[in-house]
């Protein structure tokens, strides 16, 4: 190459804009972007299928944007990233932080190590609002419960930094490295079943900014309420968009913020998403210093729960087959879209953990496969609060009913409806428990329940005994 350049290496911060790391990079010069697939490194935290899927397209829509100049590669970064360092003459290298305790273990050996052979080496913050360091209790200890955390702790703090623009003088080098290219990664699924998803995103950094804009134009007035009916449209379906980066947290906080701040916006609306960020940041710091969250009870008590081993339980569940409409309906939209509605994650939690009494571990593993915003640290965190296992959990005794859930955030079935098509033609009286119908109101609505649709698999207040039972054993095991 005719001149130095910086390395760049993209990791879960798929965009230009507002990408401190990147910005970095460019003031110094030529940047060479770079993004590398490390399967070896993360073990069993992989990618699952949803993840990999979106990541193709993200990959293919950023380096779009790059004008084709992003190198592709598979491998261990550490021996690619210092060949590259050599090969073009590299004088620094730049990336934004991630938090998985794998990353941060391989992160700190790479840097340690290029920067022993004269590279500098520098990491930035491009994905949380506040670092999990800079948030703790008076004592020094991290926070247990996300109220004092969040409005105690981050509230307190200085707030979030202003989003960057993309770099005014973006140079990118080309270089022509043995590269694996977009292909080359095979992420996408052998079976097609990725194609029932790609009618419900627009992936990239362009989709995420246009999905911004229309929920705080249009759906965050209402959010606080309508957020926990499936059917409604106030939920701002960011998630994946915040877990790949292609658009930062720092972005949506101040596009709320300001409009709150404006007043163009319920104060109660805006505020409660803004929280919802925070639970965002709070997961990441329960990670990050409880790095065994995603395999380890956080209240060791429930190492002693005596869960089940029931494998046709479990598939009835994954496939949305439970006989429940409210649980079969959000598997569904789950499997069909890769993406699952809030409410809906605590009802079909609740019901695996609780009324089925399957280990959270199957939850989380499931989940990890089928959602595009599958992220370690709100996985993780997510399940052990619905176990009542993890930190300011829901304690084990709150049991959603799946009936009454059903009845009051889905109240005119219209969710249920268009993931339970074969019981559509039932009244609203009977479709959130089919099996209370008279035989000629299931005839009539072409309803045969244990044929076309089947029956309860479990009793809902039985299995709430026999869970209840089960947690009140751990408090006196003798």
């Amino acid at each position: 190459m005719a001149h130095p350049v910086s390395l760049y290496w993209f990791r879960q911060d798929l965009r230009l804009a507002d990408n401190p790391a990147l910005c970095a990079a460019a003031a110094k010069g030529a940047v060479l972007p770079v993004y590398i697939l490390d399967d070896d490194h993360a073990g069993i935290d992989k990618m699952g299928s949803a993840s990999r899927w979106w990541l193709h397209h993200s990959l293919a829509a950023l380096n779009r944007s790059l004008d084709g100049k992003l190198v592709i590669l598979r491998g261990d970064p550490a021996t690619h990233l210092a060949a590259l360092a050599t090969q073009t003459g590299a004088t620094s290298l730049h990336w934004n932080r991630c938090y998985e305790p794998w990353r941060i273990a391989r992160d700190q050996i790479i840097k340690a190590d290029l920067t022993a052979q004269g590279l500098e080496v520098t990491s930035h913050n491009g994905s949380l609002l506040w670092e999990p360091w800079d948030i703790a209790k008076a004592d020094g200890t991290p926070y247990r419960v996300f109220t004092p955390y969040y409005r105690k702790g981050c509230l307190a703090a200085p707030p979030p930094r202003q989003p960057l623009p993309v770099p005014a003088e973006l140079d990118l080098a080309s270089y022509d490295y043995d590269a694996a290219g977009l292909d080359g990664l095979s992420l996408l699924p052998d079976i097609g079943w990725d194609d029932m998803l790609v009618p419900h995103w627009n992936i990239g950094e362009a989709g995420a900014l246009a999905r911004l804009a229309d929920f705080i134009d249009n759906d965050l007035e209402g959010y606080k309420d309508g957020r926990n009916f499936p059917a409604l449209p106030n939920v701002s379906r960011l998630s994946p968009y915040l877990h790949w980066g292609e658009v930062s947290p720092n972005r949506v906080w101040y596009a709320a913020k300001d409009r709150m701040d404006a007043g163009l916006v319920n104060d109660r609306d805006a505020d409660h998403f803004l929280s919802e960020l925070g639970w965002r940041e709070f997961s990441y710091a329960l990670l990050y210093y409880f790095p065994d969250l995603p395999r380890k009870n956080l209240q060791p008590r429930f190492d002693r729960f005596p869960w089940k081993d029931d494998d046709r339980a479990l598939r009835c569940w994954q496939r949305g087959q439970t006989g429940y409409p409210i649980v079969d309906a959000a598997m569904r939209q789950l499997w069909q879209t890769g993406y699952m509605h809030n409410r809906l994650r605590m009802i079909v939690g609740s019901f695996l953990v609780k009324n089925l009494r399957l280990h959270w571990h199957h939850g989380e593993a499931w989940f990890w496969d089928c959602l595009v915003d599958a992220d370690l640290a709100n996985n993780s965190a997510s399940w052990q609060w619905i176990a009542g296992c993890g930190a300011d959990a829901a304690p084990y005794f709150r049991i959603f009913n799946p009936i009454t859930q059903g009845l009051k955030f889905d109240p005119d079935g219209r969710f249920v409806r268009q993931y339970v098509p074969e019981i559509a033609a039932l009244p609203d009286a009977y479709l959130f428990s089919p099996w209370d119908a008279p035989q000629e109101v299931l005839a009539g609505a072409g309803v045969a329940l244990g044929t076309s649709y089947p029956r309860p698999m479990v009793d809902v207040k039985a299995s709430r005994e026999d869970a209840l039972a089960a947690f009140a054993a751990l408090k006196d095991p003798a």
